[in-house]
């Protein structure tokens, strides 16, 4: 499905004047923070009504989706060692590494198998790298298209399904408001990925593909942030590396704290 997602109103049982949503951006280790934004928002008595994620924010967005607490979800990853939990080298054709692992593990932490179950009516955004588009899935299995939308070029081999190759959707749509904009009437995005202020060079393959890739969801977010009715940004994060599990607590932390300071001034501003 590419633009429109098919089904997604019915599902709702709404009228769009009713609606919430969240678009959870990609941005590696830094997306543990959606958890403490989504944890912010459960302490102001908002739930969403609609999801929509890509890459890191494909996983917080599926899980809680399926129903899991954000407590539930912490203790997900906090149960991981290492990196090494989630990934295995693979013969560098198509990319570094595979996502199997990772694959295995959302499966035994998810209580659905398919999209169509969610909880919450979730939409998981990929890159079609076939045909160089967006595509945001509302059926089908979860766990082979969040491996899809996390599969960072290079870094990571794509990921087929029905035939068609599928990388990270922050290569075209970091933030994926346009993929439920249509179906809600109040929209937030959640930003974990600005850039660092600061860069120095590392002559390293991965270093490079993953600035490359950096650089792209750089410039492909600020149209989407632009469909959002509010936009809740971490910048403390910056210099949290992609691959750094230990900054779990830490990014549900800051995550929350931004996110209540976040709502406290846009409720407060629709007091007024």
């Amino acid at each position: 499905m590419v633009w429109k997602i098919e089904g997604i109103l019915d599902r709702l049982g709404l009228t769009k004047d009713d609606t919430v949503g969240m678009a959870l951006s990609g941005g590696g280790a830094k997306g543990f923070s959606h958890i403490g934004v989504l944890k912010a928002f459960e302490s102001f008595g908002i739930r969403p009504d609609i999801l929509s994620g890509v890459s890191a924010g494909s996983i917080a967005a599926s899980l809680y989706g399926a129903g899991l607490t954000t407590d539930d979800i912490v203790q997900c990853f906090a149960e991981a060692s290492g990196f090494s939990d989630f990934t295995e080298w693979a013969i560098p054709k198509e990319g570094f590494l595979k996502l199997n692992r990772f694959g295995k593990l959302l499966e035994s932490w998810l209580p659905v198998r398919n999209l169509e179950d969610m909880k919450i009516p979730t939409v998981i955004c990929a890159t079609d790298f076939d045909h160089g588009k967006s595509v945001g899935w509302s059926k089908g299995e979860i766990v082979p298209r969040v491996m899809a939308s996390c599969s960072i070029p290079i870094i990571f081999q794509p990921v087929k399904i029905n035939g068609v190759n599928y990388v990270d959707g922050g290569v075209l749509r970091n933030l994926p408001a346009w993929a439920i904009r249509d179906y809600c009437t109040t929209l937030y995005g959640l930003d974990c990925s600005p850039m660092k202020k600061t860069y120095h060079y590392k002559p390293s393959v991965i270093e490079i593909a993953y600035r490359s890739f950096h650089l792209m969801t750089k410039a492909n977010t600020p149209q989407d942030i632009r469909l959002c009715d509010h936009v809740i940004t971490i910048d403390s994060l910056s210099h949290i590396k992609t691959f750094e599990l230990s900054a779990l607590r830490h990014g549900v932390k800051v995550g929350y704290e931004t996110g209540c300071r976040a709502l406290e001034k846009i409720l407060g501003d629709k007091r007024r």
